[in-house]
């Protein structure tokens, strides 16, 4: 269970121009980061992005959504490997991560596991995927097995806001409708 939206971090990976074509689900995919990143801005979530060398930039429909948008590049698989990626995530603070992106057996998959005993990671289930529905799926059953959190974009909304009534949970509304 999330504590704090303050202490909480969006990780998006690697969803980019050259790679989400080929990805099972695309346009859900996307929409569901999407969605994210407008709850992570109701909610002043930091948001972290990376970006894969030589797959292109991130989607535009996803970089539009961030203010001063800048990702970080990275040629290693598990982001933990990028010391920019661990400078920027150190610097928000947080002791929760929330990761969406693809593909979910190699970059997602590697982050989370990396990150478990030092963060509470939450891998979002319908803001992954592969160029395959069978990798995306061991993907998540060894997440799950290695003690990750496998949520969904609405779960994982209403968890963080915790109660009705409050001026995000009206613009969250918007987001699930």
């Amino acid at each position: 269970m999330i504590s704090e939206s303050n202490k909480c971090a969006l990780v998006i990976i690697d969803a980019q121009e050259r790679l989400m074509p080929v990805i099972a689900n695309r346009e859900g995919v996307s929409k569901t980061i999407q969605g994210l990143v407008q709850f992570a801005n109701i909610n002043d979530i930091p948001i972290l992005v990376t970006e894969q060398q030589n797959l292109g930039q991130t989607l535009s429909e996803i970089s539009g959504l961030i203010k001063d948008f800048q990702p970080i590049s990275k040629i290693t698989f598990s982001c933990f490997d990028c010391p920019e990626f661990v400078e920027a995530l150190e610097k928000a603070g947080s002791n929760t991560i929330i990761i969406a992106g693809v593909e979910a057996h190699i970059c997602v998959c590697q982050t989370a596991l990396a990150a478990m005993g030092r963060y509470d990671v939450h891998v979002v289930g319908d803001g992954v995927s592969s160029r395959s529905l069978l990798n995306m799926q061991a993907a998540l059953d060894r997440l799950r097995q290695e003690g990750v959190t496998i949520t969904t974009k609405e779960m994982l909304f209403y968890e963080i806001l915790k109660q009705a009534g409050t001026p995000q949970f009206k613009e969250t509304l918007k987001l699930v409708k």
